[in-house]
């Protein structure tokens, strides 16, 4: 099962907000999903638009949930230092890979 963490609409048509969740890539935007990691209203000031249940997050990513380029963004500007442990995780595997190749060579 693949996983990915992406947003989920919510609200009325011209009023939406968006709730950040845990879900199989198979299922549809506003479908089911396993846990629900925090909210994001775009109506609100900057401050106060973004909620995020870190230690949740970071226990998904941990377990192979891949973050949708959305999300991304708003976690970069909630918490950046996921994003941070993220891609040295991704600059890690791509050494690793790069290593595996010379030696098969």
């Amino acid at each position: 099962m693949a996983l990915v963490i992406r947003m989920r609409q919510q609200g009325a048509k011209n009023r939406q907000t968006f709730r950040l969740v845990v879900t199989d890539i198979r299922n549809p935007r506003d479908g089911k999903y396993l846990e629900m990691l925090g909210w994001y209203d775009p109506t609100k000031e900057e401050e106060k638009n973004l909620s995020i249940d870190v230690p949740r997050l970071q226990f998904w990513i941990d377990n192979g949930a891949v973050v949708s380029d959305r999300v991304k963004s708003l976690v970069k500007r909630h918490a950046p230092e996921v994003v941070q442990q993220m891609s040295v995780r991704k600059v890690e595997k791509m050494a690793k890979a790069r290593e595996k190749r010379k030696k098969k060579s």
